[in-house]
């Protein structure tokens, strides 16, 4: 495959989406860090992908999340660009930006929390 013709990950890595958030959202293999699982929520909400969005919130915080709401958010949404302004073990700073469903253009910023329980990353919750 030509350089040319590959597609760039969702999450602005400039890796391509196989190496990069793609085996993630196919359950072919786990985040290793929290910022690898920031990045791959990212895609997965351009890509429409509520289940991975729900399996990779941490089990003690998914009951905040209704899948279909999830769900109207992501379809309702043009996702822009995500980009990473700090990066630490369980936190990860970052601005995902989004036409939302009335074309206003948004800038979410949000500091998330993450933890890792039995070897996985799950995202926690975020300001």
């Amino acid at each position: 495959m030509s350089s040319g013709s590959m597609q760039l990950c969702y999450c602005g890595s400039q890796k391509s989406i196989e190496t990069c958030c793609g085996p993630f959202l196919s359950g072919t293999c786990f985040p290793a860090t929290a910022e690898e699982l920031m990045r791959s929520r990212y895609s997965a909400y351009v890509t429409i992908n509520i289940p991975y969005i729900i399996e990779t919130t941490s089990p003690k915080f998914r009951k905040y999340y209704n899948p279909k709401s999830l769900l109207e958010w992501a379809e309702n949404s043009t996702w822009i660009s995500l980009e990473i302004l700090s990066s630490a073990e369980r936190r990860v700073k970052f601005v995902a930006t989004y036409l939302d469903e009335n074309g206003q253009l948004t800038r979410h910023v949000e500091d998330s929390r993450f933890e890792k329980v039995d070897g996985r990353w799950y995202f926690m919750d975020g300001n």
